[in-house]
Protein backbone atom coordinates (compact mmCIF):
# COMPACT_ATOMS: atom_id res chain seq x y z
CA UNK A 1 0.00 0.00 0.00
CA UNK A 2 1.26 3.46 -0.87
CA UNK A 3 2.40 5.11 2.38
CA UNK A 4 0.27 8.22 1.88
CA UNK A 5 -2.77 6.01 1.32
CA UNK A 6 -1.88 3.93 4.36
CA UNK A 7 -1.69 7.10 6.43
CA UNK A 8 -5.08 8.19 5.08
CA UNK A 9 -6.68 4.87 6.02
CA UNK A 10 -5.39 5.32 9.56
CA UNK A 11 -7.47 8.51 9.88
CA UNK A 12 -10.76 6.63 9.41
CA UNK A 13 -12.76 5.02 12.19
CA UNK A 14 -12.31 1.24 12.19
CA UNK A 15 -15.73 0.48 10.65
CA UNK A 16 -15.13 2.97 7.82
CA UNK A 17 -11.59 1.72 7.25
CA UNK A 18 -12.97 -1.80 6.80
CA UNK A 19 -15.54 -0.62 4.24
CA UNK A 20 -12.97 1.37 2.27
CA UNK A 21 -10.39 -1.43 2.41
CA UNK A 22 -13.06 -3.69 0.92
CA UNK A 23 -13.38 -1.25 -2.01
CA UNK A 24 -9.59 -1.15 -2.36
CA UNK A 25 -9.36 -4.93 -2.37
CA UNK A 26 -12.16 -5.16 -4.93
CA UNK A 27 -10.38 -2.74 -7.28
CA UNK A 28 -7.18 -4.80 -7.17
CA UNK A 29 -9.12 -8.06 -7.52
CA UNK A 30 -11.01 -6.81 -10.57
CA UNK A 31 -7.78 -5.56 -12.13
CA UNK A 32 -6.17 -8.95 -11.63
CA UNK A 33 -9.18 -10.85 -13.01
CA UNK A 34 -9.31 -8.56 -16.07
CA UNK A 35 -5.56 -8.79 -16.69
CA UNK A 36 -5.11 -5.06 -16.14
CA UNK A 37 -1.50 -4.54 -15.07
CA UNK A 38 0.08 -1.88 -12.90
CA UNK A 39 -2.68 -0.24 -10.94
CA UNK A 40 -1.28 2.95 -9.45
CA UNK A 41 -2.40 3.75 -5.92
CA UNK A 42 -2.01 7.29 -4.65
CA UNK A 43 -3.85 10.16 -3.02
CA UNK A 44 -5.68 12.63 -5.26
CA UNK A 45 -7.56 15.47 -3.61
CA UNK A 46 -6.66 13.77 -0.33
CA UNK A 47 -8.58 10.61 -1.29
CA UNK A 48 -7.37 7.09 -2.05
CA UNK A 49 -7.15 6.88 -5.86
CA UNK A 50 -6.55 4.07 -8.32
CA UNK A 51 -5.78 4.23 -12.02
CA UNK A 52 -4.55 1.96 -14.77
CA UNK A 53 -2.68 3.08 -17.87
CA UNK A 54 -5.72 2.23 -19.98
CA UNK A 55 -8.37 3.56 -17.64
CA UNK A 56 -9.89 6.43 -15.75
CA UNK A 57 -9.15 7.21 -12.11
CA UNK A 58 -11.35 5.74 -9.40
CA UNK A 59 -11.34 7.46 -6.01
CA UNK A 60 -13.26 6.78 -2.84
CA UNK A 61 -13.69 8.44 0.51
CA UNK A 62 -15.81 8.97 3.60
CA UNK A 63 -16.59 12.45 4.87
CA UNK A 64 -17.45 13.32 8.48
CA UNK A 65 -20.12 15.68 7.13
CA UNK A 66 -22.05 12.58 5.93
CA UNK A 67 -21.20 9.95 8.57
CA UNK A 68 -23.58 7.25 7.29
CA UNK A 69 -22.28 7.16 3.73
CA UNK A 70 -19.17 6.84 1.62
CA UNK A 71 -18.62 7.36 -2.09
CA UNK A 72 -16.73 5.98 -5.05
CA UNK A 73 -15.83 8.81 -7.43
CA UNK A 74 -15.33 8.70 -11.19
CA UNK A 75 -14.08 11.36 -13.57
CA UNK A 76 -17.07 13.62 -14.22
CA UNK A 77 -15.80 14.37 -17.74
CA UNK A 78 -16.34 10.75 -18.80
CA UNK A 79 -19.54 8.92 -19.72
CA UNK A 80 -19.04 6.40 -16.89
CA UNK A 81 -21.86 7.37 -14.51
CA UNK A 82 -24.24 8.06 -17.39
CA UNK A 83 -23.55 4.58 -18.74
CA UNK A 84 -23.88 2.97 -15.31
CA UNK A 85 -27.30 4.58 -14.88
CA UNK A 86 -28.46 3.48 -18.30
CA UNK A 87 -27.23 -0.10 -18.03
CA UNK A 88 -27.92 -0.78 -14.35
CA UNK A 89 -30.73 1.65 -13.55
CA UNK A 90 -31.20 2.15 -9.84
CA UNK A 91 -28.90 -0.65 -8.67
CA UNK A 92 -26.93 2.02 -6.82
CA UNK A 93 -27.49 5.62 -5.76
CA UNK A 94 -25.57 8.30 -7.62
CA UNK A 95 -24.39 11.81 -6.92
CA UNK A 96 -24.51 13.80 -10.11
CA UNK A 97 -22.21 12.48 -12.82
CA UNK A 98 -19.30 11.73 -10.54
CA UNK A 99 -20.09 9.30 -7.74
CA UNK A 100 -21.77 6.14 -6.56
CA UNK A 101 -23.05 6.64 -3.02
CA UNK A 102 -23.01 3.76 -0.54
CA UNK A 103 -24.57 3.68 2.91
CA UNK A 104 -22.45 2.26 5.70
CA UNK A 105 -25.05 -0.44 6.51
CA UNK A 106 -25.57 -1.36 2.84
CA UNK A 107 -24.64 -4.78 1.51
CA UNK A 108 -22.78 -4.14 -1.73
CA UNK A 109 -23.84 -5.84 -4.93
CA UNK A 110 -20.35 -7.04 -5.80
CA UNK A 111 -21.05 -8.36 -9.30
CA UNK A 112 -22.48 -5.05 -10.48
CA UNK A 113 -19.87 -2.97 -8.67
CA UNK A 114 -17.04 -5.13 -10.04
CA UNK A 115 -18.32 -4.54 -13.55
CA UNK A 116 -18.36 -0.77 -13.00
CA UNK A 117 -14.79 -0.91 -11.70
CA UNK A 118 -13.71 -2.97 -14.69
CA UNK A 119 -15.25 -0.49 -17.11
CA UNK A 120 -13.49 2.42 -15.41
CA UNK A 121 -10.11 0.66 -15.31
CA UNK A 122 -10.43 0.00 -19.09
CA UNK A 123 -12.16 3.27 -20.01
CA UNK A 124 -9.58 4.68 -22.43
CA UNK A 125 -9.77 1.50 -24.54
CA UNK A 126 -13.57 1.36 -24.65
CA UNK A 127 -14.73 4.98 -24.49
CA UNK A 128 -15.48 5.01 -28.22
CA UNK A 129 -17.90 2.06 -27.97
CA UNK A 130 -21.64 2.53 -27.58
CA UNK A 131 -22.50 2.14 -23.86
CA UNK A 132 -18.78 1.50 -23.36
CA UNK A 133 -19.20 -1.95 -24.89
CA UNK A 134 -21.55 -3.19 -22.18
Amino acid sequence: MDLSVKDKFETYAENISILLNNLRDLIFSVAEQEGIPAITETLKWGEPSYVSKIGSTIRFDWKAKYPDRYCMYFNCKTSLIETFREVYGNTFSYEGNRAIVFHTKQILQLKELSHRISISLRYNKIKHLELLGV
